[in-house]
């Protein structure tokens, strides 16, 4: 464990390798075995079709640089901790991408982001120039003020049209923290990106690279209005995009919709056939088969049609023979009609399969999603666009959702996905969960949001969350008690439903790092070498270490810990952290319990070397692997 994060660049080698060992000699690729291997020669002259803008290589270089940062719990912040598994992280979103990749990797179902979409007004983080080392970045973003607060000025920026690199700014936003989401998606996951006219088409250029263009599930258009805007310069801008993008499109199954009272009213029963409700197809085909051009005699009536000039019947003389004698086919009431195919409502596809256009009476629209904030904050001026949580959930609804699965959005910002997380668990027994990543953006002492008492975006978003699931609650809670009295009436507990979320948020890491020095100093020499006499930074907590351990073991936020006498039990036997002290006693009840890994802080040892040796060899004789840090 070397305290960093999993290296996408690793991940990527490791894939190649096993799938062309042969083009690999000393763990690094020979360009001409592989190019020899892949049966042809490859030519990357400069006139090729590739998607390139200033800035893109160091793009790329910021994703591929792990970090050291980890995620701390706040418990004063979250709601029902210890039992929730909805996590809410409040931290600069690359940087908790890259803390999460190995605990999450292949675990998220499902992506919805709503990033900035880059009309000129849009603040985010980007270099000024692109000669930006990562150390100015990661002293930029990690700007605070008296309070500890991410300072606006340090974090975010306008990216004005003025600017002569106005989509190379976005793009180096976007690139590395859609690289690092593509890792945590499972193999049958999805994305799900909303954006206006502005960057659509440079991200889907950018998708098509990230994630292949043969990955592509829909690029959807969102009637975002009802109402046009008639003082608009050109046409009214009615619409949004969102762009749907699989890890593996071979392996994504597209969820169908509800069927809706509107589709299943077309189907009557006016033969009253004891198969139910079916409606009538055309039982032509719209071209001449000399094969399919034959007489059909009605059986009431021995009245007989012909197809229509030009055209012949759908099907062979005997299928239909065959489909008359099981009485699917009707000739009208008096059967003098023209014969046509009966489609039974109970033989159809159990749900309609979504379509490209989401119309706003379906999912709703910017105006909605404003009275979805003001019936939570009042007249509060909270949010200006606000995403209706109607329009994720059909997201959620075509992202095919199984039990359990999570769901990710890492521009949090009014935290509709979320709310709509909840709401989905509350109408379905999926029992979904989300993680959301929102930046401690200020929000500035002259807005509304400020004087209403939030200081920043993310702690507008956890209100939210938190005023949603006190709302579900109690509308659980009306719905038992007006059911009290009725025949088998089956209480809905609300503790079936997770209401709570934990809030962790992106921090230092609680281990001190050893830093490369490029000059001859024998102080600062000194001063690193104490690293290894006790590596734990000086302000660091128990509980903190605990889930930077977790986070750095690859275990998942939601693990369950135990605090035991002198040690920490990880998903009851899977893992110790033995953090505090260590006595032969603790040791034998470790041992006692046979997990897979042991990790101890060497301090704990301190003067007594026989117990670390021991511990050592009796941990390797039970078969334990033991590390301290």
């Amino acid at each position: 464990m070397d305290g960093k994060s999993l290296n996408p660049l690793e991940i990527k080698l490791q894939e190649l390798k096993k799938l062309f060992p042969e083009a690999f000699t000393e763990d690094k690729i020979d360009w001409e075995k592989l190019k020899a291997t892949l049966g042809e020669n490859v030519n990357f002259s400069n006139e090729r079709y590739v998607l390139n803008w200033a800035g893109k290589s160091d793009a790329f270089r910021s994703l591929q640089t792990p970090t050291t940062k980890t995620l701390i719990p706040a418990r004063d912040e979250s709601v029902n901790f210890d039992e929730t598994e909805n996590i809410f992280i409040e931290g600069e979103n690359l940087e908790v991408l890259k803390a999460l990749q190995k605990s999450y990797f292949g675990k998220v179902k499902m992506i919805y982001i709503d990033p900035p979409y880059n009309t000129g007004n849009d603040t985010f983080i980007y270099p000024d120039k692109f000669s930006e080392t990562k150390e100015e970045y990661k002293k930029r973003i990690g700007d605070k003020d008296a309070e500890g607060t991410m300072t606006k000025e340090g974090l975010v920026r306008k990216n004005s049209k003025d600017n002569g690199q106005y989509h190379s700014n976005w793009l180096n936003m976007m690139y590395p923290r859609l690289f690092l989401a593509k890792n945590l998606l499972k193999e049958d996951g999805v994305i799900y990106i909303s954006i206006g006219d502005e960057e659509c088409y440079n991200l889907g250029l950018l998708c098509n690279e990230i994630f292949g263009e043969e990955n592509l599930v829909g690029h959807i258009v969102w009637q975002k209005k009802y109402s046009p805007q008639n003082d608009a310069k050109y046409f009214s801008d009615s619409h949004e995009h969102i762009l749907c993008y699989a890890k593996n499109k071979e392996k994504f199954n597209i969820g169908l919709l509800p069927r809706t009272e509107k589709a299943n009213a077309r189907y009557k029963n006016p033969d009253k056939d004891p198969r139910g409700d079916w409606k009538s197809s055309d039982l032509t085909r719209q071209e001449f088969r000399e094969r399919d051009y034959y007489e059909i005699e009605s059986p009431k009536t021995g009245k007989k049609f012909l197809p229509p000039k030009g055209n012949s019947w759908g099907r062979p003389k005997k299928i239909v023979e065959k489909l008359i004698k099981e009485n699917r086919i009707y000739f009208g009431p008096d059967g003098n009609s023209v014969p046509s195919l009966k489609r039974f409502l109970s033989e159809v596809k159990q749900g309609i399969t979504p379509q490209t256009l989401w119309f706003r009476e379906d999912v709703g629209d910017t105006q909605e999603g404003k009275k979805e904030i003001k019936s939570v904050f009042g007249d509060v001026s909270i949010f200006e666009t606000p995403k209706p949580t109607r329009l994720i959930r059909r997201a959620i609804l075509t992202a095919n959702m199984e039990q359990n699965d999570i769901i990710l959005d890492f521009f949090a910002g009014s935290a509709s996905t979320a709310t709509a997380v909840i709401n989905e668990n509350k109408n379905s027994n999926k029992n979904l969960k989300f993680i959301v990543i929102q930046l401690p953006e200020l929000t500035g002492k002259k807005t509304a949001q400020f004087k209403a008492g939030y200081k920043t975006i993310a702690d507008i978003a956890k209100e939210r969350i938190s005023r949603a699931a006190k709302k579900i609650k109690a509308e659980l809670s009306d719905e038992n008690e007006k059911k009290k009295g009725e025949l088998e009436f089956e209480k809905k507990e609300t503790k079936e439903l997770d209401l709570g979320f934990k809030v962790l948020k992106l921090a230092d890491s609680n281990f001190k790092q050893w830093q490369q020095l490029s000059a001859k100093d024998s102080k600062a020499l000194e001063e690193q070498l104490k690293i290894f006499v006790d590596p734990v930074a000086k302000n660091a907590k128990t509980e903190n270490m605990v889930y930077e351990l977790l986070l750095k073991s690859g275990k998942d936020l939601n693990s369950k810990v135990e605090k035991k006498d002198g040690y920490y039990l990880i998903n009851d036997s899977e893992l110790v952290f033995i953090l505090e002290q260590a006595t032969q006693a603790i040791i034998d009840e470790v041992l006692k319990l046979k997990p897979q890994k042991v990790i101890a802080l060497d301090r704990i040892f301190k003067d007594n070397d026989q117990l670390k040796t021991n511990t050592a060899l009796q941990m390797k004789d039970a078969g334990i692997e033991f590390k301290t840090i």
